[in-house]
């Protein structure tokens, strides 16, 4: 009897599923590889010197104005639109920046510095000071303008403080728009798509402390505060919408821990967002159904923006740790997608996709 009883443990045993080893890498943020960083830098290369189609989104005041987007936007005429093209070029410059030996590196450093010439930044600059062209790009386009100027800054290259430099008018001139316009934006926008008031911020504020611009970093607190601190339930259900590429609710969570200390962060945190305070947290992916359509293929940029705000809060509180797998799972549903993809998500995913493997 105590023999069968032994063979029957044994039989029981044998019959149960083998556990699943747990998957360790699945807990750290994933990294752009310098292999994975040459295959992504050919959509900007593709596109940067694209000049058509093209989206020009201008004012005319008359005839005169019907000109060629390289005539227009002397540096940023390529990759569809205006924006597009001036994360196309942060994208060279943040690949060269991690990986300065990558394939194709010399040719991209003679493309932005042709591209990024003193002369074209100035004719850049002038369009924006014609009094139709004030609220051009506001926000989303100046937010990459001054993260592409964030990344010069910080790139310890010897082309890169001549780029810089040549940057400089351009700047300077975004960031007088900015602190011209955010004391009178009375309420925030809160849409899933370029004008978001909370990524504008955000990209903003990373450059404010990246030049320890005070004043500039001062108002954009104040302007946060403002717009954010007494939100609370966000209804985190409505997202995403049917063309959004950024999650209102992410980054204005992204926004709030860049400007509040770390306790009355938390606390606003669990009022705004509860359930993303419990480590069982969980979001599905945004799903495209058409990669031939550019609105539809926006979602695909959504899983990229909120990767890196996920992986911006577990970064800066690593209590947060268990977001980086959701994390991960919203890069790896959409990086596969980007090589070989049209024109539709080929011109501007990639920038989406670095920023969130860099962080």
């Amino acid at each position: 009897m105590k023999q069968l009883l032994i063979v029957l443990i044994v039989f029981i045993t044998s019959c149960q599923p083998a556990k699943k080893p747990i998957d360790k890498t699945a807990e750290k943020p994933l990294h752009l590889t310098k292999q994975e960083a040459a295959k992504l830098s050919v959509l900007p290369l593709k596109c940067v010197n694209k000049e058509y189609p093209n989206k020009l989104s201008q004012v005319l005041t008359s005839d005169a104005d019907l000109k060629p987007p390289r005539v227009l936007h002397p540096c940023f005429y390529g990759c569809f639109d205006w924006h597009s093209s001036v994360h196309g070029h942060w994208s060279l410059v943040k690949l060269l920046k991690e990986f300065p030996d990558m394939p194709k590196a010399d040719s991209i450093i003679i493309l932005l510095s042709n591209k990024l010439s003193k002369e074209n930044m100035l004719r850049e600059t002038a369009y924006f000071k014609a009094k139709e062209n004030k609220t051009y790009e506001r926000t989303y386009g100046w937010a990459w303008l001054l993260k592409l100027s964030s990344e010069l800054h910080t790139w310890n290259a010897p082309v890169a403080r001549k780029l810089e430099q040549n940057l400089q008018p351009l700047t300077d001139t975004i960031v007088k728009f900015y602190k011209t316009y955010l004391p009178k934006l009375r309420y925030p926008i809160r849409v899933g798509t370029h004008t978001n008031t909370a990524f504008g911020l955000s990209f903003a504020m990373d450059y404010a402390k990246t030049v320890n611009d005070t004043a500039f970093e001062n108002i954009i607190t104040k302007r946060a505060k403002d717009f954010f601190l007494k939100d609370k339930g966000y209804p985190l259900w409505w997202e995403p919408g049917g063309y959004d590429f950024l999650s209102p609710a992410l980054e204005e969570i992204d926004i709030m821990r860049k400007v509040l200390p770390k306790e009355t962060f938390l606390a606003w945190l669990k009022t705004f967002l509860p359930e993303i305070t419990d480590p069982g947290f969980t979001l599905a992916p945004g799903e495209v159904s058409d990669r031939a359509d550019g609105h539809m293929v926006h979602l695909d940029g959504v899983n990229f923006s909120r990767a890196w705000c996920l992986y911006g809060l577990a970064k800066q509180y690593p209590e947060f740790d268990y977001l980086i797998p959701l994390a991960n799972k919203h890069v790896n549903h959409s990086l596969p997608n980007l090589m070989g993809d049209s024109y539709e998500g080929g011109h501007w995913l990639a920038s989406f996709a670095i920023n969130a493997l860099t962080q």
